[in-house]
């Protein structure tokens, strides 16, 4: 079949102008009645008048007694005035009514019994004092809500108090979710541990997406899998622009691949205002209307469909309803690195985010448009315009936050090398200290001694080895962070070595055997502990990186190398045990290395600082990584060294 190309490729703003401009102020849902009890959330239709006053009489605001003012004129101190029950004034108690003949009301703590039938005041009551006046709160026939008014949980209180027990509100709309793809297969038809077959996958996108919908108001509807078939996917778009779906996304079907039927469907069937969008995530997006409902063409890949969920699906809900999405909160941030961004593409980054110092700073998160855990990761959302070439580490940004700004202050940044133990180490804070998070960005040990020089972390992670005295960490401290006081705290010692596929088809027992014509590594990262140590055992077997095929094939993190390795991109590849261990691996042993936290000496009496530090000597912590495999934890948190500027 012949390749499509996108048909016309729209900046952001451009495809939201084309959009939304065919969707008038009159386009919204129509409208249904609901009980005032069951109304939080929902959206008015129109003006909601009160019916009733509240109070709807004169009704005593303390407890006391009622009396008339004008008869108390004169009462002091020095000449208390005698009252008769009964006559004068009689006993009420809080949100009692008040009989027609009092006006005020003087509470029990100024009065001063004399006997069963009289009371004594002191001082002199005025018109209406402590009463509250029929309608002081709501007065019969007044506004309480104007239309498109977004109910509250008190809002409720408001409507019973004015007598409206039923309100006329926006019909939640519903969004019709078509997951398409011969290749997906339902989570609920997959035993737990069943091992796919091969290009099979599990749908999840319409879940993430029936989740999006109902938190912007709407009331999702998720078909079952439609096959990569375009006469199918006519089929079921038919269906639902012919039912009460005000809104229809098709997932997965909206590339320039030579399967994607999505935009041949919308165009036959109505209008295609936008194929492909200048966004990433999000680009292969389709916008079109089928009888004057609109119909979205809903990227395949998790982040990418979420984003552009985020972009042309959540306000086109919110509009139906009659209100506009509420505004996200931001705060602003320096990026931890130089961030590079295509030009002519508006970028959406996904970073960690924490408060070092007086400034939030950013780690970027992976790129992948597949990788959903960069959304779950992530505390905010950094937009690259399309007009830059990026950000640079000095430049301070806008992000939309994703968490609340409170957990960011909270949150201890640790950026270096990566270590299993440190996502263990973040459960752990979270379980002992729940308001306390780690956020982590595998950089490289070399990358985590930067960043505690620039500021931009709490914490560094390292295992640098010095190949002159086969000490760790101390030297590099020494060399780049010449100008601070820095504490190390030793987190493991961890087995690095050789991961290589279950049952070592090659026959790998060393560095050595590297050399084979047959053997393909993959490597870390220049600036990596576990580079460097690769890079000194390499030297020790008598080696040049010439003679390692794939020595250039870099990963960021160990649990990259392992699944390069599962997936047949490599034969063999320097990891920790752990990692072997998480996907069933072989590994062979090669060094047994120690792994550091750096923290800055001047951070050490934070709480945050603390609770982790804290965490790390637990026994629980040691238990944990115990269990990972090929670590020794019998010294973690324990004060290694201070390193000492100048």
């Amino acid at each position: 079949m012949k390749r499509q190309v996108y048909l016309s490729m729209k900046s952001l703003e451009e495809a939201k102008s084309l959009f939304f401009s065919r969707f008038g102020p009159d386009h919204k849902t129509g409208i249904s009645s609901v009980k005032a009890e069951e109304s939080d959330g929902r959206i008015t239709a129109e003006p909601v008048f009160a019916r009733r006053s509240a109070p709807s009489y004169h009704a005593s605001a303390m407890d006391g007694i009622a009396v008339k003012a004008e008869q108390t004129y004169g009462a002091t101190e020095r000449l208390p005035m005698t009252l008769a029950l009964e006559t004068d004034a009689v006993w009420v108690n809080t949100g009692q009514p008040l009989s027609k003949s009092f006006n005020a009301v003087i509470m029990i703590e100024d009065v001063h019994m004399i006997d069963d039938g009289h009371v004594e005041i002191r001082s002199s009551a005025y018109p209406w004092q402590h009463v509250r006046k029929v309608g002081e709160d709501i007065v019969a026939t007044q506004l309480l809500f104007p239309q498109n008014h977004s109910i509250r949980a008190y809002d409720i209180g408001a409507l019973i108090s004015g007598g409206v027990f039923s309100v006329n509100v926006r019909k939640r709309p519903r969004v019709a979710i078509i997951p398409t793809g011969s290749e997906l297969i339902r989570h609920e038809d997959i035993s737990p541990g069943e091992t796919l077959d091969e290009g099979r996958i599990v749908e999840y996108n319409a879940r993430v997406l029936a989740g999006l919908v109902r938190e912007s108001g709407g009331i999702p509807v998720v078909h079952d899998i439609v096959s990569d078939s375009e006469k199918e996917i006519k089929g079921v778009l038919h269906k639902y622009v012919d039912s009460e779906a005000d809104v229809i996304i098709i997932n997965a079907g909206s590339s320039a691949g030579s399967k994607d039927f999505t935009v041949h469907a919308i165009g036959e069937m109505g209008e295609v205002l936008v194929h492909g969008v200048a966004m990433m995530p999000g680009k292969p997006t389709i916008l079109g209307i089928v009888k004057g409902k609109p119909v979205i063409g809903n990227p395949g890949y998790a982040v990418s469909a979420a984003l552009s969920f985020e972009q042309f699906v959540k306000p086109i809900l919110y509009a139906l309803q009659g209100v506009s999405p509420p505004p996200k909160p931001t705060v602003e941030v320096q990026p931890t690195r130089d961030i590079p961004s295509k030009v002519g593409t508006e970028e959406f980054l996904r970073v960690n985010i924490g408060m070092v110092g007086e400034r939030y700073v950013a780690t970027p998160l992976a790129r992948a448009a597949g990788s959903i855990t960069t959304l779950t990761r992530a505390e905010g959302i950094i937009r690259i315009p399309a007009l830059s070439e990026g950000i640079s580490q000095g430049q301070k940004v806008i992000a939309e936050l994703l968490v609340n700004e409170e957990d960011l202050k909270n949150t201890v940044v640790i950026i270096g090398s990566h270590d299993m133990a440190i996502d263990v180490l973040g459960d752990e804070v979270r379980r002992n200290r729940g308001g306390v998070r780690i956020s982590s960005g595998n950089v490289g040990s070399l990358g985590g001694l930067l960043a505690i020089r620039k500021g931009t972390c709490h914490m560094a992670g390292s295992h640098l080895l010095d190949t002159e005295t086969g000490e760790y960490n101390i030297s590099y401290i020494k060399r780049y962070i010449p100008n601070m006081d820095v504490t190390v705290f030793h987190l493991v010692l961890r087995d690095q070595g050789l991961i290589v596929n279950r049952g070592n088809p090659k026959h790998i027992k060393g560095i050595q055997d590297l050399s084979q014509d047959d053997v393909v590594f993959v490597n870390r990262q220049a600036g990596s502990g576990t580079r460097v140590l690769f890079d000194y055992k390499l030297n020790q077997a008598g080696l040049s990186s010439d003679a390692v095929k794939g020595y250039d094939h870099e990963e960021f993190t160990h649990m990259a190398v392992a699944v390069d390795i599962l997936s047949g991109a490599a034969d063999c590849g320097m990891g920790i045990h752990a990692a072997a261990k998480a996907l069933d691996l072989d590994f062979v042993p090669i060094e047994q290395e120690q792994y550091d936290l750096i923290v800055p000496t001047r951070m050490l009496d934070q709480p945050n600082i603390q609770a982790t530090l804290n965490a790390m000597r637990s026994d629980n912590f040691r238990k944990r990584v115990v269990a990972l495999g090929g670590y020794d934890p019998s010294r973690s948190g324990e004060r290694f060294a201070e390193v000492k500027s100048g």
